[in-house]
């Protein structure tokens, strides 16, 4: 072995060391940490350090140190299962960024639909919303950038950019003949991952749309605000937890604790002593024992299922949906520097009763696949009792006020016509609620 592969070799073997002691205190906190030490793979670091230098003599470009080395990092990581990885400056800022919750950009949740990046909600108050973009979008070109071929990460580092700057947005919306061209000026966006409204005769619906860091704080403020709409009294909530991803751990706890009031949340399990948490609730009444429905899907993962699986769990409320996407898996950001992390899946997350979502998901209560509804057309209005000639009032004074009474019903009636063809499952979901609230009553 020449001096300098020698010189190389004993570099990596620090640099091994190095990246071992960086993922935290602990890791080796054992009687046989001396053995592990002592049993370092030489053969195989060897192979590594003949490998690096082969590349650094005679690949057909030059490559620097750092980028060998950063590629080596990534595939040790990406080798280990799809949610560990090694977070070099961007992607490191793009994490801060989405568990902080404030960024600049258009202000639209997107995901991806046939190649083409499909709007699922302007987000409230944002330039996307000012300028008219409707949820069911579909984007087809970002400027002059087609957008198929894209990956969704792509098409949203495209999107966000430097506050006050301009991008055209091509869109295809249905009922439009021709594609739309949009105009927007991004500026700088607070993401509200809960946002509230009230459904009708004191029920509540409550959507988080990420788990955050102040989302358990943003959850308790706008059920707050529900209640005081209702006079200080929900007869019940709608928690929809539809297509989304996850987030921060603590951020799930606090909103299951919400809606707890004793008992164990979730608890972690790993091979250090670091990866072994409990979180059990503590005494709160927000919704002061009203019935809860959770509305869940394919794409309701991490966080999202330690909600579901908790208030499951302790039968607190009704799960309504799919499956959910099965991420029972717990990962810790492991900073080595300023500005680069390791995102390292540490522990594996259980729900009270010990069960392991990971890879299984949870199952809802109510199966309830989501469904578009139409009016069915053709049958013409049916005739009633106050159509026919000569029928009987019904004892009131005045005939005419059972007219209002009975279009004022009609009327009443439209929104919840509305919400079946907007939201099946959100329509069925709060049926569900209103039963609940009813036997609740009589018990």
């Amino acid at each position: 072995m020449n001096t300098n592969l020698r010189t190389l070799l004993v570099l990596t073997i620090g640099l091994t060391l190095g990246i071992t002691l960086a993922i935290g205190q602990g890791v080796f906190a054992d009687k046989n940490a001396g053995k592990a030490v002592s049993a370092l793979p030489l053969d195989e670091l060897r192979t590594f350090t003949e490998v690096f230098a082969r590349i650094k003599k005679d690949y057909v470009e030059e490559v620097s140190d750092k980028t060998l080395l950063e590629n080596a990092i990534r595939g040790m990581l990406s080798g280990l299962d799809p949610h560990s990885s090694y977070l070099d400056p961007e992607h490191f800022k793009e994490l801060q960024v989405g568990t902080s919750g404030e960024f600049g950009g258009l202000g639209i949740e997107v995901g991806m639909e046939d190649g083409f990046v499909k709007v699922i909600s302007p987000i409230d108050d944002t330039p996307a919303q000012r300028a008219g973009v409707k949820a069911g979008d579909l984007v087809i070109r970002l400027d002059e950038k087609p957008v198929k071929g894209m990956t969704l990460h792509d098409a949203v580092k495209i999107m966000r950019g430097k506050v006050g700057t301009d991008i055209v947005l091509t869109i295809i919306r249905e009922g439009e003949e021709k594609p739309l061209k949009i105009t927007i000026t991004r500026d700088t966006i607070k993401v509200k991952s809960v946002r509230a409204r009230d459904l009708g005769d004191g029920f509540g619906y409550l959507r988080i749309s990420q788990f955050q860091s102040r989302t358990g704080e943003n959850l308790a403020e706008a059920i707050e605000k529900l209640k005081k709409d209702n006079d200080g009294k929900l007869n019940g909530m709608v928690l929809d937890l539809r297509n989304n991803p996850g987030g921060v751990l603590n951020a799930a706890v606090e909103v299951s604790d919400a809606f707890l009031e004793t008992g164990l949340i979730v608890y972690t399990q790993g091979r250090i002593a670091d990866s072994e948490m409990k979180f059990n609730a503590t005494p709160r009444r927000l919704l002061d024992g009203a019935p809860l429905v959770v509305l869940v899907n394919g794409g309701s993962a991490s966080a999202s299922e330690i909600v579901a699986g908790a208030l499951q769990d302790h039968k607190r409320a009704v799960i309504i949906g799919t499956r959910t996407f099965g991420k029972g898996s717990v990962q810790t950001i492991l900073p080595l520097n300023e500005k680069t992390a390791l995102k390292l899946t540490t522990a594996r997350y259980y729900t009270p009763s010990g069960r392991s979502i990971q890879a299984e998901g949870v199952t809802p209560d109510i199966m309830l696949e989501p469904l578009k509804i139409t009016k069915l057309e053709g049958l013409g209005e049916r005739v009633k009792e106050a159509d026919l000639s000569r029928h009987l009032d019904n004892g009131k004074n005045d005939n005419d006020n059972g007219k209002k009474d009975k279009k004022n019903a009609e009327k009443e009636d439209e929104p919840e016509s509305s919400l079946a063809q907007r939201d099946y499952q959100l329509f069925e979901a709060l049926n569900v609620l209103k039963g609940m609230s009813i036997v609740l009553r009589q018990n």
